[in-house]
């Protein structure tokens, strides 16, 4: 599904991952980590896809609502699984959302 997002300028953080062949307690760890986003001041939505390369951006209105998610106690508990588990690379990046416009939404 396409995020519903506010009008710019908003933030995006652009999470790429490869997966290794571990996979316990993956997918009950990602459930709780929308789950709790979600629950976060300043989250406005995400998209995730997984075809080898695994992406999800998730969109916030500030860069302290980033710095709040990032410091949030689970988050840090399921990022040191992912380092040590789950992926055996990733890239995060931040970016300004300046401008978006969209079709069929």
């Amino acid at each position: 599904m396409i995020a519903k997002t506010p009008n710019p300028p908003y933030y995006a953080v652009i999470f790429s991952n490869l997966r290794t062949e571990v996979s316990e307690g993956y997918e009950e760890i990602a459930e709780e980590m929308v789950r709790l986003a979600e629950l976060q001041p300043g989250y406005l939505g995400h998209e995730s896809v997984r075809d080898g390369l695994g992406i999800t951006v998730s969109y916030w209105a500030n860069l302290d609502s980033i710095k709040n998610w990032k410091a949030n106690t689970d988050h840090l508990i399921a990022q040191k699984f992912g380092r040590e588990k789950w992926y055996s690379a990733y890239k995060t990046r931040i970016a300004l959302v300046e401008r978006d416009y969209e079709f069929g939404i």
